[in-house]
């Protein structure tokens, strides 16, 4: 009997995990054919849509659900609550959708839906279509969905609208009702409160009907280019426009998340091609109309769109090299939104900038194709690998394309991680991305201690190994929806080092690194130093100690844990000491030296190590022994 009890507890804790690490993979797949009508002057539009949605999982689906992301723009909505309720809100929010009147609210109102041309039930929960199927979806089979719906684009407030701060007319995200995510942890309808999105890949087939001064961009390549013109045509073709007042624009796009589109009468398009990578497309005003501006900043701001062109280049280049090659044929840079906002081949952003910013915040935007439409992470899930792997990606980014020179780029991250930790808003990673208490909370979360989080794991595991895991884990997971534990099951392959504790400690909770010189003694020609762990995470040591004559030596104290350790990083001379079990406060090793001839003990003076209070990190022997 005990030791079928013992088969029994071993089998129900050894298969989630096994679940988690080796799970059969499988995702859904959408095809949307959409065609809308713009009625710009009114800021509305009719649309129509065909969804081929086919079923991958092992799972029967009786319900689907849509997202209607547009219903967030009306007083009473989750948005404007928790915007009015939140103790530190978003500043372009506040209480703005609360005022809005009936020609600035959003809305998108199904006229019709069926399935397979039968008439569905379904109803409108704030931004949810809840979707009761007539005939169940099986596993392996494709349905078709055909909706009509109308909507109104509301004034622009956050991410989407008509009529942004700088002008520009339409910033079209989140605009048409969306499928739903079904994964492994089942539906994911959640409604539009603030931030993060989830969507199955699939194909777009997109036309858009508006009045012919309009210039639009955004996800997918245009099919119909010598009708449009504006920059699109092909080289040396005419222009054949057809007749009347509005013109179609024709879209596609495969294998992504999600579609946007921006469009104003003033746009300038023009265009540029990153060598063995993807045709570059920047809309943004001509002349520059920025609110408040002098007629010298619109004209600088100009200038700005202008260098922008070759920082895209590169940073592509860069990034192609450095976090795996971008798959699509095109990006496009939009002036629009109302800051910068990622989206499949493109982002909107705001234009009024310094090159420095402009630049800035295209590098952060544009790394969001990397770590959110081509490794589709569930963000709202897992915020931090979007945000931190991004945040992380853009800095050295930005240090290479300005020649700062930088060893360490990351110095800003982890200034926002300790102010978190010493501010005591902090929550862990695995927080919902809408359901953190305040914003400052999540925005420290996601960016900087998402960064620190690789920035991190390179001193755990090495940067060769980190370097290789990060073009691994864009090889194996591109167009696919990794999880966290996916990535560091990538990061083990490629180390050799157990690095669940990492996750587990720097992820899972809010427990911190804090490591001290405890004292350095001298014993004849020996010199003993004791260290001491005094917060609870534990981590691996680098322990840099600098002689009297100008050398230096590096010991390393591997973790038990880790089951392993990262290789020597550069030509310093290292000694590796004995594994530190994590549950021993203290440690000590003796340096085969006496203590006269030691100038200073330092604990990670490379500031890879996330401690909190890096007072207690050196230890200035030469000082103490002339006391």
């Amino acid at each position: 009997m005990k030791n079928l009890l013992t088969l029994l507890l071993t089998t129900l804790f050894t298969i989630p995990m096994l679940q988690a690490q080796d799970r059969d993979y499988w995702q859904q797949h959408v095809d949307y054919t959409m065609e809308i009508n713009m009625d710009a002057e009114n800021h509305q539009y009719a649309g129509n849509q065909t969804l081929e949605y086919t079923n991958n999982s092992p799972d029967v689906l009786d319900r689907v659900y849509y997202h209607l992301y547009f219903n967030a723009f009306q007083p009473g909505s989750m948005m404007d609550v928790r915007s009015r309720t939140i103790q530190d809100p978003d500043s372009r929010v506040r209480d703005r959708i609360y005022h809005l009147e009936e020609d600035e609210i959003g809305y998108q109102r199904v006229r019709s839906l069926t399935q397979n041309g039968t008439v569905v039930n379904y109803e409108v929960d704030g931004t949810v279509l809840v979707v009761d199927l007539n005939e169940s979806i099986k596993p392996g089979e494709t349905v078709t969905f055909k909706m009509e719906w109308d909507a109104q684009v509301p004034l622009q407030i956050r991410r989407s609208g008509w009529n942004n701060a700088e002008g520009v007319e339409f910033s079209m995200s989140q605009w048409y009702p969306k499928l739903a995510e079904y994964d492994h942890q089942g539906w994911h309808p959640n409604e539009y409160v603030g931030r993060e999105f989830h969507g199955p890949f699939g194909e777009f087939d997109v036309k858009i009907t508006i009045d012919q001064d309009y210039v639009l961009g955004g996800t997918g390549t245009l099919q119909n280019p010598n009708e449009i013109g504006y920059g699109y045509e092909e080289e040396g073709a005419a222009v054949n426009r057809p007749s009347g007042d509005k013109m179609t624009w024709y879209f596609k796009a495969e294998n992504v998340i999600d579609f946007f589109w921006g469009a104003d009468p003033d746009f300038k398009h023009v265009t540029a091609q990153v060598p063995d990578g993807p045709k570059l497309h920047f809309l943004y005003q001509q002349p520059a109309v920025v609110e408040g501006a002098s007629d010298e900043e619109n004209a600088q701001y100009t200038k700005n769109w202008e260098e922008l062109v070759n920082y895209t280049i590169r940073a592509f280049e860069y990034a192609n090299e450095h976090f795996g090659e971008y798959p699509y044929p095109q990006y496009t840079n939009l002036q629009g939104g109302d800051g910068g906002m990622e989206y499949p081949m493109g982002t909107l952003i705001t234009g009024g900038r310094s090159l420095g910013s402009l630049v800035g915040v295209m590098v952060h935007e544009m790394y969001h194709s990397w770590f959110q439409n081509v490794l589709a992470t569930n963000e709202s899930l897992h915020e931090w690998m979007d945000e931190g792997f991004t945040s992380f990606a853009s800095a050295e980014t930005m240090n290479h394309l300005f020649d700062r020179g930088s060893d360490f780029p990351y110095a800003g991250s982890y200034r926002g991680y300790q102010f978190i930790v010493k501010s005591d808003l902090e929550e862990p990673l695995t927080t919902h991305a809408d359901h953190y208490n305040t914003n400052r909370a999540y925005s420290v979360a996601a960016y900087s201690k998402g960064a620190v989080f690789l920035a991190q794991l390179s001193y755990v595991i090495g940067e060769e190994a980190f370097r290789k895991g990060m073009l691994s884990y864009h090889e194996e997971w591109k167009l696919k929806h990794p999880t966290d534990l996916d990535f560091i099951q990538i990061m083990e392959k490629e180390s050799g080092m157990i690095l669940d504790w990492y996750y587990e400690y720097f992820v899972q909770t809010t427990k911190t690194i804090d490591y001290g010189l405890e004292s350095v003694l001298g014993d004849n020609d020996k010199t003993v130093v004791n260290l001491e762990r005094i917060e609870l995470m534990p981590m691996p040591l680098d322990i840099v100690v600098e002689y009297a004559d100008g050398s230096s030596e590096l010991y390393y104290i591997p973790l038990r844990m880790m089951r392993g350790e990262k290789p020597a990083e550069n030509n310093m001379e290292r000694t590796v000491l004995e594994d530190w079990p994590w549950v021993d406060p203290e440690y000590n090793f003796t340096i085969d030296k006496p203590a006269s001839e030691i100038k200073q003990i330092t604990i990670d003076p490379s500031q890879r190590l996330a401690d909190i209070n890096r007072e207690n990190n050196s230890f200035d022997v030469a000082s103490m022994l002339s006391e």
